[in-house]
């Protein structure tokens, strides 16, 4: 996450291209051929107060699932959540209580971790991505949360550091909250040090660690032996959440015999991209990465959504999965306040604090309540609703790979056949489907209004033809 700067041109990294002069593709669905396990999706939630526009850390509770009552938090957890698998936790930002000694992370407000336990219980979530914007204030270099990197990178600092990294995760585990992911920093090139600022979004001014790529690999050499042994059976240990395996971070520790072992996944950031940026990535996600997992666990857009960002949040996802392997993909926020400049492209939703009294804009949303925010939720809803955890991707040979036409096929756990189909070429396009699979399949329709409309069966076959308006998304369940 950077500051949001509403007028950026760099968070949609290529135009969106309509082509027009193709009506029709060809697909066949290898059941023969199965990919990988598709564990399901995450989301970060904002369980503490960030200024609007990423500006500061507020001291007021402005949280959620915290500020909301009591029969709304049930509906945010059944409505939104629902499907999640992984709540991506910032710590020492929406996670950021200190303990006296201002080196350990504890929850900052009475009853922060019971409501996360309540959430990632109702919502039927299996666990945290337990991931550090920064470390305790007392590791820091500017002995705040906000810029810096480490005081020291010295052996006997860093046992010290990795130790109360394991108080903190202890912290958690006492806690009832189960760790599914962990990570050492956020974004770790991005930020200020020393007067220099990194980020080209600008001085950050909520928290932040930033750690050169020797640095990182120096804390990383004693830190995550120790973090390893301490991770619940199961959790994975992830690099470097910014630049996965091609960054400098990355290469590093590739090249280091003793430290590849240690990491479970490749993380990138790909805030914003066109999903035809997936595509063209492809090689590089596949290659060098020793045979783990690449995903991204950050996606948003820094500036207000719309109709055509709606279709590229769909295509994310289904590229992802298709063109780089990946087992999981991360949404940002699922709830952002009715105030915040940058909740429209972060959020899948909004929620208005008790000291939001400005009923111009979402008048609709009753303090203490939460609304849709249909243009990021209606493009993932179908995901969530219809693609359990541990479903298996199955290969879809396409007769030509087309950016504005994706196509998506799984297998679910129950062995029932699921496709994903997306236009967003400015006129109909018909995906003709050998199946192989001789059950009829229930549609359902997606649009930046409309969020799962039934629109009949097709009645199978080995051969399907399936018409996609222009800006839809189509779930294809088979019966």
């Amino acid at each position: 996450m950077k500051a949001f700067i509403l007028t950026s041109c760099l968070v949609f990294c290529s135009t969106i291209v309509l082509a027009q002069n193709e009506q029709s593709g060809k697909y066949v669905f290898r059941l023969d051929k199965p990919e990988q396990i598709i564990w399901g999706l995450g989301v970060e939630i904002q369980n503490d107060a960030i200024g609007s526009g990423n500006r500061g850390l507020p001291d007021e509770v402005i949280a959620v699932p915290s500020n909301l009552v009591p029969s709304e938090r049930k509906r945010f957890y059944k409505e939104i959540l629902k499907g999640f698998r992984y709540c991506r936790l910032a710590m020492g930002l929406y996670f950021r209580g200190l303990d006296s000694t201002k080196s350990r992370v504890i929850e900052r407000y009475p009853n922060q971790l019971n409501d996360l336990k309540e959430m990632i219980r109702e919502s039927g979530m299996e666990g945290i991505s337990m991931e550090y914007w920064s470390p305790a204030p007392y590791w820091k270099s500017t002995n705040s949360y906000i810029g810096g990197t480490l005081k020291q990178f010295d052996k006997p600092f860093l046992t010290s550091f990795a130790n109360a990294l394991v108080d903190d995760l202890s912290y958690m585990k006492r806690n009832g909250v189960k760790v599914s992911m962990w990570g050492l920093q956020n974004e770790p090139g991005v930020g200020d040090v020393g007067g220099l600022t990194l980020s080209k979004s600008g001085p950050q001014s909520y928290s932040h660690c930033v750690y050169s790529p020797e640095q990182y690999l120096q804390a990383f050499k004693v830190v995550a032996p120790i973090v390893k042994k301490a991770l619940p059976p199961g959790a994975l240990l992830i690099v470097d959440s910014h630049e996965g395996h091609t960054g400098e971070i990355g290469k590093k520790i590739r090249e280091d015999k003793e430290l590849l072992p240690l990491v479970d996944a490749w993380v990138y950031h790909r805030i914003g991209a066109n999903s035809n940026r997936i595509i063209e990535e492809s090689p590089m996600y596949k290659s060098n990465n020793f045979g783990k997992p690449v995903f991204q666990n950050e996606f948003e857009y820094q500036r207000p959504t719309n109709d055509t960002l709606f279709i590229n949040t769909a295509q994310s996802v289904m590229n992802w999965f298709t063109f780089a392997n990946s087992p999981t993909w991360y949404w940002l926020h699922a709830l952002k306040p009715t105030y915040n400049v940058e909740a429209s492209g972060y959020s899948l939703g909004f929620w208005r604090p008790e000291d939001d009294n400005d009923f111009t804009r979402s008048s609709q949303i009753k303090k203490g309540h939460w609304d849709y925010n249909p243009q990021n939720f209606n493009a993932l809803e179908g995901f969530l609703k219809y693609m359990p955890w541990n479903s298996q991707r199955l290969h879809v040979e396409e007769d030509k790979v087309r950016q504005d036409n994706r196509i998506l096929a799984y297998k679910t756990p129950a062995n029932k056949l699921v496709f994903v189909v997306t236009n967003r070429t400015g006129s109909p396009f018909t995906f003709n489907i050998s199946s192989t699979s001789k059950k009829a399949f229930r549609g359902y329709r997606y649009t930046a209004k409309i969020r799962n409309r039934a629109i009949g069966e097709n009645k199978g076959g080995e051969m399907l033809a399936i018409t996609v308006p222009h800006n839809v998304i189509e779930f294809w369940v088979e019966k």
